[in-house]
């Protein structure tokens, strides 16, 4: 008779929202970039992501590429409305 295998659920990484490898401590990159950058600075800096993801999916990431677009025109409609 072999041994009941138990799986422990561990928290799913969000590469999209909240990839773990962008955080250090509280901080998360995303918040540097916009501080560090400014309003119009971070603006272009989403502009140009979405683009890179946009251009990039059919070939790299698939469709988390487009979420990962429509995560940065989130941001950048944020940043335009302001």
């Amino acid at each position: 008779m072999s041994t009941p295998v138990v799986l422990t659920e561990e928290p799913m990484s969000d590469n999209v929202n909240q990839p773990q490898h962008y955080r250090s401590g509280e901080i998360e990159c995303i918040d540097a970039i916009r501080a560090s950058l400014g309003p119009e600075g971070f603006a272009a800096y989403c502009q140009g992501n979405v683009l890179k993801y946009v251009w990039r999916w059919r070939h790299k990431g698939g469709v988390e590429d487009l979420r990962k677009a429509g995560v940065y025109l989130d941001w950048l409609i944020g940043a335009a409305s302001q």
